[in-house]
């Protein structure tokens, strides 16, 4: 039985998806029952198994774990984020699961720059010590986060802190194949991936595209570090913590310029999906 955490985010519920199609056996945890799973709809039987559990009640994790063979942890990023992860192997293990598969970040070093990478360094250094088999996936960032751009879209400017510093993209579909490789393939599992699309885009090359695809003149606005965090932590209404790490993320694609990797299309033997073909997948968020 193969568990998933995270099972209603973009990625969770991409890897359901996938992990359908291969006709393997799926338990989806999650906090909030109401919110759609793949496989659990207009069923007599219905094809995935669904549990409440929650990072903060062990008790919840340990009836959700039982039985399972393998985990998938994906969590959002959070200042707990490194204390709730690691209990979470701490119980899978003491619960008999064999092989877990971390969703991590780039950059998941001791002395990033990245405070949320910090903490998935510390999380994988835990998960090595488990005595686990573990798969660790470090995909960049998600096409499906580039909608939250949609509301300064629509007047006309997206905001950042890059400069013209290019940005790696994966689709979370992408990701979510890979982690059902990295769960039904041996061949695959224990190692480490950085994910990416197949291509590094800039944000001055982001607004060219959407005024291609929209017809309306769309122009990348470069905000000094501290304004952007400010901006989005008073006009986006974003936490304080999280606007940091945006501006934080921002700043190490300027440090570390950023360039594609082949890894999804070497385990998945076809290319990964593209940034236009999202673009053009979801016009609709985009239209002023």
């Amino acid at each position: 039985m193969i568990v998933v955490m995270g099972a209603t985010g973009a990625t969770g519920n991409a890897l359901l998806r996938s992990l359908l199609a291969l006709g393997a056996p799926v338990r989806a945890l999650t906090r909030t029952p109401h919110r759609p799973i793949p496989g659990t709809a207009g069923a007599d039987r219905p094809l995935v198994e669904v549990q409440y559990a929650d990072a903060t009640d062990p008790r919840s994790l340990r009836t959700a774990f039982k039985g399972g063979s393998q985990l998938f942890l994906a969590m959002a990023n959070s200042p707990e984020q490194a204390e709730l992860e690691t209990r979470v192997i701490d119980i899978a293990a003491d619960a008999g699961i064999g092989h877990i598969v971390k969703i991590s970040a780039p950059a998941a070093e001791p002395d990033s720059p990245v405070v949320i990478s910090r903490g998935h360094h510390a999380i994988e250094e835990h998960l090595r010590a488990s005595g686990l088999t573990h798969t660790v996936l470090r995909p960049y960032a998600f096409m499906q986060n580039l909608l939250r751009l949609a509301p300064t879209v629509d007047q006309g400017v997206i905001l950042g802190a890059m400069g013209d510093a290019p940005c790696n993209y994966v689709d979370c579909r992408d990701i979510g194949d890979v982690a059902a490789a990295a769960l039904t393939r041996p061949d695959i599992a224990g190692g480490t991936y950085a994910l990416t699309g197949p291509e590094a885009v800039s944000y001055p090359e982001l607004a060219s595209r959407l005024t291609a695809m929209t017809g309306h003149q769309i122009r990348y606005v470069d905000l000094a570090p501290d304004e952007l965090r400010d901006s989005l932590i008073h006009n986006a209404r974003m936490p304080a913590w999280l606007a940091e790490h945006v501006k934080e993320i921002q700043q190490l694609a300027i440090a570390r310029p950023e360039t594609p990797t082949t890894t999804v299309g070497e385990i998945l033997g076809r290319p990964p999906r593209t940034l236009d073909a999202f673009l053009r997948e979801h016009h609709a968020w985009f239209r002023r």
